[in-house]
């Protein structure tokens, strides 16, 4: 009879629970994953910050930090692998991940400052124009921004695409292929772009407004997690537009923490505070009209093969579906 009893108290306890207290039992903990780049983003802000633990951690979610990668391509392989959740790169990485079939979400939206990406030449190089790339080799990351970079200056100017050699290389090789001579340019972005000027010799050939670019920084979310996880990828953004807000009242703090975080030369603190802290917003609809625009330029130019689905892919996070 006792032990009846007992039963019946235990049972009756359980009962009593708060339906969120069963639910925080009855849910393993989450972890996001998140697959950084050596890049001047709110997101590097973040982590040295800890702003994102402090926000995430008291409602349960665990953050795990993967990287840094040089690029964005080698992340995007990462969370098509199933090793991390959420990457950042640019809306042009963004379409070349989507042509090749990643199921990565865009959440978040940042247009690039004329500064901080564009191409360059050694600081002796007789070439002066965009005009005066034909028949020189340019270095570019394929598929990315530098490939758009250049394919856009060319574009611009009039330069049949032809007469123009790519050689496809990662960010520090392209730095060495252009100090040795071994490539006549490099489009590049920050914070490649900053030291190649200030520490490298380098100057600009063209700006990003220069070359025509219509890039933009951006983070993507695999679609398993934000299906599953919605509030946390918000969570994630509001923090990240908390970092953005910081860093355009602290330029130059903002430049202090990106070299030091990145391993690079104080000198550049002052320019990657000017040139990386435009505002970051959601993906709107003008956003996404403005992405499926680059996307069909990418067919245009058959860098991509065909337009992938875009509108499925991008979500307004502060809206709640």
């Amino acid at each position: 009879m006792f032990r009846r009893c007992l039963l019946v108290a235990l049972l009756a306890q359980f009962v009593v629970m708060p339906a969120s207290a069963q639910e925080k039992l009855a849910d393993p903990p989450i972890t996001l994953r998140i697959g950084y780049l050596k890049g001047t983003t709110a997101l590097t802000l973040a982590k040295a910050h800890g702003a994102l633990e402090k926000a995430l951690e008291p409602r349960g979610v665990r953050v795990s930090w993967a990287g840094p990668f040089a690029a964005s391509a080698p992340a995007v392989e990462a969370l098509n692998a199933g090793a991390v959740d959420l990457v950042g790169g640019s809306s042009t990485s963004y379409i070349t991940s989507r042509a090749g079939g990643v199921k990565l979400v865009m959440f978040a939206y940042q247009p690039q400052t004329e500064g901080n990406e564009g191409i360059v030449v050694r600081a002796d190089s007789p070439l002066n124009g965009v005009a005066d790339l034909k028949g020189r080799t340019v270095a570019v990351n394929r598929g990315g921004t530098g490939e758009y970079l250049l394919v856009r200056a060319l574009e611009k100017a009039g330069v049949p695409l032809e007469t123009v050699n790519r050689a496809y290389l990662p960010p520090a090789d392209s730095s060495v292929a252009l100090n040795s001579g071994h490539v006549d340019a490099w489009a590049t972005w920050d914070p490649f772009l900053s030291v190649a000027i200030e520490k490298r010799n380098a100057r600009f050939l063209a700006n990003g407004t220069e070359a025509g670019s219509e890039n933009a920084v951006a983070f993507f979310i695999s679609e398993d997690f934000l299906t599953a996880h919605r509030n946390v990828v918000r969570t994630f953004y509001e923090v990240l537009k908390a970092e953005n807000d910081w860093a355009r009242e602290h330029r130059l703090e903002a430049g202090q923490i990106w070299t030091k975080e990145l391993g690079l030369p104080e000198e550049v603190a002052a320019r990657l505070g000017q040139n990386n802290t435009n505002p970051i917003g959601p993906v709107t609809t003008q956003a996404r009209e403005h992405i499926e625009h680059i996307a069909d330029w990418y067919v245009k130019y058959q860098i991509i093969p065909k337009r992938p689905d875009i509108a499925n892919y991008v979500t307004d996070i502060t809206s709640e579906r």
